[in-house]
């Protein structure tokens, strides 16, 4: 293991540590209102164990690389990121009506499931939505709760909160855009592509990038930004390319999403876009009958995978990452940051645009 990677995996580990903390913290404070929050808890709980904690990981090293001190503090605002994620995903799989979420039911299934099996009144189907947009509500109310109680001072937090600001807006922006795109059946690769960085792209590397950076208060922070956002953007990209293709041709067990379910929610990728821009009308025509359709099954997603590759957009995304993660690390080595920190974001575009064969 390198220097680097086990930088990284002590990153991961405490912000996993701080999650658990603050989670423990909030217990007794959420089951004061009854015992029947437990289940709420329990599935928030088993949501934030999973994860791979880029988000966490790229904000310590904004703060890192531009001068600010390892501190169990940064690790703790840092892993605040992990509640928005989490909140962000929870409403995600409401609106895409996902079945699963990181290998175990998606928190609505879960609520669904449990009224089924009580036998309540009413939909469950219903109650399972409610529940999970509460849920995913309170997740994003504590996202600012563990930020500001992270320890850090005062005034690098008054720095930071605008950021954290801004990159809760984008992200619900791409949300919109990627929900729209999907209504209005838009299979344009200029649609694909804003999406994936408003939604992905800044969410992911950017703007975690920037609040640490804004919290560690360079004198040359406008400068810093700068070479963050020509590093973050187009590993953001990249990122966000590699799940697409994940989305279609991953691994279930490494996924925690049965194969296809891209196709099966009518996500339009920039993966589905290249395809449809390549298409014979036949194959055109077969794409649109599959994509959305939520009863596509393995031989549906065999036949979608097909085109994919025949057309070769799956070939032009991989060149597509490898030239964008090539621009990442080109930006990466003229940043006015400290040497370990470009050591390890280094390390990070690669872990977050693996292959995962």
């Amino acid at each position: 293991m390198t220097a680097s990677s086990t930088r990284l995996d002590h990153v991961r580990s405490q912000a996993g540590h701080a999650l658990q903390a603050f989670l423990r913290r909030q217990r007794d404070v959420l089951l004061s209102a009854g015992e029947e929050l437990l289940p709420g808890l329990e599935a928030m709980t088993g949501l934030l164990a999973g994860g791979k904690r880029l988000r966490p990981a790229f904000c310590y090293w904004g703060w890192r690389g531009a001068g600010g001190g390892d501190c169990p503090e940064i690790l703790s605002a840092a892993a605040a990121l992990e509640l928005l994620h989490a909140s962000a995903l929870v409403h995600d799989d409401v609106m895409d009506a996902s079945d699963t979420r990181r290998g175990q039911l998606s928190v609505h299934r879960q609520f669904a499931a449990r009224h089924t099996r009580e036998r309540w009144r009413g939909s469950a189907q219903s109650f399972g939505a409610g529940a999970a947009i509460l849920l995913g509500d309170l997740l994003l109310c504590w996202t600012d709760e563990m930020f500001r109680s992270s320890g850090l001072a005062t005034d690098a937090l008054l720095r930071g909160q605008p950021v954290l600001d801004r990159m809760r807006t984008e992200v619900m922006a791409g949300q919109y855009l990627d929900m729209l795109a999907q209504a209005t059946g838009d299979a344009s690769l200029e649609s694909a592509l804003r999406v994936a960085e408003h939604k992905s792209a800044k969410y992911t590397i950017e703007r975690p990038l920037h609040l640490g950076a804004a919290m560690a208060g360079p004198a040359d922070l406008a400068e810093v930004d700068a070479a963050f956002s020509a590093y973050g953007l187009p590993l953001g990209v990249a990122f966000q390319l590699r799940d697409d293709i994940l989305g279609v041709f991953g691994d279930p067990a490494q996924t925690g999403k049965p194969a296809g379910d891209d196709v099966r929610e009518g996500k339009r990728t920039v993966l589905l876009a290249i395809t449809m821009a390549r298409a014979t009308p036949q194959q055109a025509s077969l794409i649109s009958r599959r994509l959305g359709d939520p009863l596509l099954d393995a031989a549906g997603t065999a036949q979608v995978r097909s085109v994919i590759v025949k057309t070769g957009a799956l070939a032009e995304c991989e060149q597509m990452i490898n030239r964008n993660v090539a621009r990442a690390l080109g930006a990466l080595k003229e940043a006015p940051i400290t040497a370990e920190a470009r050591d390890a974001l280094a390390e990070l575009a690669v872990a977050a645009t693996a292959r995962h064969d």
